[in-house]
């Protein structure tokens, strides 16, 4: 059976100082990008726009919602960007030509519902794992207000954004299926590097789970220092994966009960053959799989012996990068 193929489309909402590093992300402005290792900078000249930004996101921003006379507050938002993909099945096989229409499309399907004159940029990148348009608008509504409430809305209108959607661009793509709000799942998107991250992790802790296991009488010393230069990397590492996994915690079910739910819902989707829901508790499970294994990452410290834990921990970084000289 092939893969289901999504339309997708994400709201995201932005009050002010972070709209230029929106804009530096959009539009390439950056040198590096550190944080988004998917982007490879050699496929970049094959971004392109289909709609150029008349100036500064920001400041074009601010002379839309002057010109319609709005009054605004600090943590008033003054753009609106949507994020237009699909899953990236939809795209093996098609030429630019055919992609960049799925987001001619997509435009379209927007300026149906926002006047074309909000819309400061359009960018489809294709430099990173699956092509999606960034499109960017000042929040106003057609009377002329400020009002990101009114257009985005709440889970309701959100759900009536994703219908509307579907039934835009399953006119031209019949294979396409409706795409869920990150509302609707009760979760943000999660990153495939922090799925890939987890592996890494867990192979760490498999690794460390070897070393405090294997400690005796007659290898403890060589073991106690294996096992403080593992915990340089594996301290880090779980550190950064917390931070992570908060950012994302509305994504993770918490309790083994609510596990075993997911379990017993996702055997019975299986049977009706409810596909597109039947992909959404996948993901449910494999979200909690990813917050299990971090859990197990953690739990895994408090197993090692405080001796070598008191060692590593007032050893200075260059002690620790020669292990053998711990004299432990």
């Amino acid at each position: 059976m092939s893969q289901p193929q999504y339309a997708i489309m994400r709201f995201a909402k932005y009050k002010g100082p972070e709209i230029t590093n929106i804009e530096a992300h959009n539009e390439r402005r950056k040198e590096k990008y550190a944080s988004n290792p998917d982007i490879d900078l050699s496929r970049s000249k094959h971004n392109f726009h289909l709609i150029d930004p008349p100036q500064r996101y920001r400041a074009e921003a601010e002379r839309q919602i002057s010109a319609a006379g709005c009054r605004t507050r600090k943590d008033s938002v003054r753009l609106v960007e949507v994020l237009f993909t699909a899953t990236p099945e939809f795209f093996q096989g098609k030429k630019l030509p055919e992609i960049r229409q799925y987001f001619e499309e997509a435009l379209h399907f927007l300026e149906q519902y926002q006047a074309k004159e909000t819309i400061i940029s359009a960018m489809v990148h294709m430099d990173e794992k699956t092509p999606h348009m960034h499109l960017s608008f000042v929040p106003l509504t057609p009377d002329g207000r400020l009002s990101a409430k009114e257009i985005v809305g709440n889970k309701k209108k959100l759900s009536w954004w994703q219908d509307k959607f579907w039934e835009h661009m399953v006119v031209k793509y019949s294979d396409l299926e409706r795409g869920e709000s990150a509302s609707q799942t009760g979760r943000d998107h999660i990153p495939p590097r922090i799925f890939k991250e987890m592996t890494r992790l867990t192979k760490q802790r498999q690794k460390l789970d070897h070393l405090l296991t294997s400690i005796g009488p007659l290898n403890g010393k060589k073991r106690a220092a294996e096992i403080s230069e593992l915990l340089d990397g594996y301290i880090p590492a779980v550190e950064k994966m917390r931070t992570q996994l908060k950012k994302y915690s509305t994504a993770f079910t918490s309790t083994k009960a609510e596990n075993e739910k997911l379990k017993k819902k996702n055997k019975k989707l299986s049977e009706s053959l409810d596909e597109a829901t039947h992909e959404s508790v996948l993901k449910q499970l494999k979200d909690a799989k990813l917050q299990r294994e971090y859990q197990e990452a953690l739990a895994i410290l408090e197993r090692i012996p405080k001796e070598v834990l008191d060692a590593y921990t007032h050893m200075g970084t260059a002690e620790r990068n020669h292990p053998m000289k711990q004299g432990l």
